[in-house]
């Protein structure tokens, strides 16, 4: 059998740029005001003190400080703490 697809059936076969989601910076790792902190789609992760989320569900700090993970009742939270 031939490895190659006919014509008609590679139509709308193109893939889409990667979105580049994920974590940017980790926990204990230092973050400053505005840096992006998780980039994801739907509120996985939600913000805790010291962070903000934005339209698409960006994540971002809003203080100086270093980055924390943390589950409050089964929910994920990622917050800023600053080192004062």
């Amino acid at each position: 059998m031939a490895h190659t697809k006919s014509q008609k059936a590679t139509r709308g076969n193109r893939e889409s740029n990667a979105k580049r989601l994920g974590v940017k910076i980790y926990g204990g790792q230092p973050a400053s005001v505005g840096n992006v902190i998780i980039r994801q789609r739907g509120s996985a992760v939600r913000a805790g003190a010291g962070a903000k989320i934005g339209r698409d569900d960006t994540i971002f700090a809003m203080a100086d400080g270093l980055v924390k993970f943390s589950k409050k009742r089964g929910k994920r939270y990622v917050s800023v703490e600053t080192t004062a």
